[in-house]
């Protein structure tokens, strides 16, 4: 060979060798980490069975330990609803509100061991008003992001994103929050802020971070899909803003993907107009892991060259970390102590494992407290745990609690039986039409309605006749003796999301609200009981589900789902 030609070959190698070397240096993959709607469970633990749960930040922080070691160029954040729902945050926030603790938020303190990068403010972070919200807020040592969410006067309320270069790569995370919220809280609690549509407050905060030229772009939205995640058809019914997550990916296709929450239901990874949707269990029961592969351009820019999602799943054997124990402990001993008062005494063994096709006696519990302290007429609610049970006995304030799990405040509408009968029907659809005459055969049970939009009502008479479609399965609706007309006047009881319309009860949106309680339902319950001494010993049998047969075919269904 040619000395020439040698020397060519030579530098057309090297130059091969250099442009491979040069590739590997210039791909990398940033993790995002992401938790959602975490509702104040930090430890694996079931406050209401006292028994060990695979849940809680305690335990997720392992899971977010472990990608750490496997992957040093990671981000990790929650995706709000994080300081309400658990007794370890009821007790503390209780606490906050009576001016009785100066402690510290104990879910802050433990994410901010943990290392969070941000978090998206939920709607729950209002439920205890804004001097709490901002109290658990200034524990954080990481920015609380909504760019949706502004004062009256136009200011941001909240940080709209986060933009944090990790492995030489721009990242910037932008918060949405939920535009339904003013529906559902008391005025006070959101007194001074504008909930702004979330694709204005997506737009708004893209056109601001042109001037900080992020490499890539992820949302973290606390809210849900209002789609059918199967064909993409919009469900009726839907709040406006409430859930944007799928209509934010069809508007705004820069984003390399979109992590979820508020609806309480998993995914594992759906790509809409090139978007990645994920959205992993709620409580702790898993991190979501977005990898985004990155490769820098002839430019210098980065680009993203993919994405991938999976779940990571909490489990029995998961091994909490040690300091998110140790910081919740004295906030868990607290909410131990409070369950453990003794309240009143049942004389009968009670469950509610029946509760959502037959009447149950712990379902009449939560509607005599709501009779009796907004003076209605009728009550709705429904049974948000079907695994309690009560034995007979002493009955301490965590089986009177584990009936009502939410913090939700108990409101009286004028209504009126046309009102009630349509909530009924919407209510009805839990259920599917029987596939054959005799309903012995299922499923009957509709997996797309949550057990907790399933309402129950006390005051009126009635059946729900599952041979028959949606919307044509309430019977014999009688109210006082006789049947109920829909002009008949009703003050109606119910909580204040159920009120502003959620779960598609539209028919209470903008009824005129006649009484609060200003106290959550589970602390009435609570009182109630203690005074009273004693709970129901059995239910009255004001509505059935009718043919017989379905009852049972529903009962060897919830059976086999255990």
């Amino acid at each position: 060979m040619r000395r020439g030609s040698r020397t060519a070959l030579t530098i057309v190698l090297l130059l091969a060798t250099a442009a491979t070397r040069a590739q590997a240096r210039e791909t990398v993959t940033v993790t995002i980490l992401a938790t959602t709607d975490l509702h104040g469970f930090l430890y694996p633990y079931d406050y209401f069975t006292r028994q060990p749960s695979a849940r809680g930040l305690a335990a997720a922080a392992a899971l977010v330990e472990k990608v750490r070691r496997e992957t040093p160029h990671t981000l990790l954040v929650d995706c709000g609803d994080t300081i309400q729902g658990s007794p370890l945050e009821s007790v503390h926030q209780a606490a906050v509100r009576a001016g009785t603790t100066d402690a510290s938020d104990p879910m802050m303190l433990a994410m901010n061991a943990l290392g969070y990068d941000a978090m998206v403010v939920g709607n729950h972070e209002f439920n205890y008003g804004l001097r709490n919200l901002e109290a658990a807020r200034s524990v954080a040592r990481f920015p609380w992001l909504s760019a949706n969410t502004r004062s009256e006067v136009g200011a941001p309320a909240f940080p709209p994103y986060l933009v944090k270069v990790v492995a030489g790569v721009k990242v910037a995370v932008v918060g949405i929050t939920t535009a339904a919220i003013p529906e559902w809280e008391k005025p006070e609690n959101v007194r001074g802020l504008a909930f702004h549509a979330p694709e204005e407050g997506l737009r708004r905060a893209l056109a601001a971070l042109e001037s900080e030229d992020p490499d890539v772009v992820v949302a973290a939205v606390h809210g849900g899909i209002d789609r059918d995640p199967e064909t993409g058809a919009a469900r009726p019914g839907e709040k406006p803003g409430e859930n944007p997550a799928w209509t934010l990916a069809e508007r705004f296709p820069r984003l390399a993907a979109i992590v979820y929450g508020h609806s309480h239901q998993r995914e594992e990874g759906r790509r809409v107009n090139g978007v990645l949707l994920v959205q992993p269990r709620n409580w702790g029961m898993e991190v979501a892991r977005v990898d985004l592969a990155l490769e820098r351009e002839a430019g210098g820019r980065w680009r993203v060259a993919g994405t991938s999602s999976r779940l990571l799943p909490v489990t029995a054997e998961t091994k909490a970390d040690v300091r998110g124990l140790e910081l919740a402990r004295p906030y868990h001993e607290a909410a131990e102590r409070w369950l453990d008062q003794p309240v009143a005494r049942s004389v009968v063994d009670l469950s509610g494992a029946r509760g959502r096709y037959e009447d149950s006696a712990l379902v009449d519990a939560i509607h005599e407290v709501q009779l009796h302290y907004s003076g209605a007429d009728v009550s709705l609610t429904a049974l948000f745990q079907p695994r309690v049970r009560v034995a007979a006995g002493a009955v301490t304030a965590r089986e009177v609690a584990a009936l009502y799990v939410y913090d939700n405040e108990l409101y009286a509408v004028e209504g009126n039986g046309r009102m009630l009968r349509e909530a009924l029907e919407n209510a009805a659809r839990f259920f599917r039409t029987c596939p054959d005459p005799a309903c012995e055969k299922g499923p009957l049970l509709d997996p797309a309605v949550r057990g907790y939009n399933y309402d129950m009502a006390q005051g009126v008479e009635y059946e729900l006749d599952l041979t028959q479609p949606a919307g044509r399965r309430v019977r014999g609706l009688r109210f006082r003796g006789a049947p109920l007309r829909d002009d008949q006047p009703l003050r109606i009881a119910l909580n204040n999301y159920r009120a502003a319309g959620s779960g598609r009860y539209a028919m209470f949106r903008g009824a005129r609200i006649l009484y609060r309680s200003g106290r959550d339902i589970r602390d009435l319950m609570v009182d109630y009981f203690r005074e009273k001494g004693r709970l129901p010993a059995a239910p009255d049998g004001n509505w059935r589900i009718v043919p017989s047969a379905a009852v049972e075919t529903l009962a060897r269904e919830e059976a086999a789902a255990r």
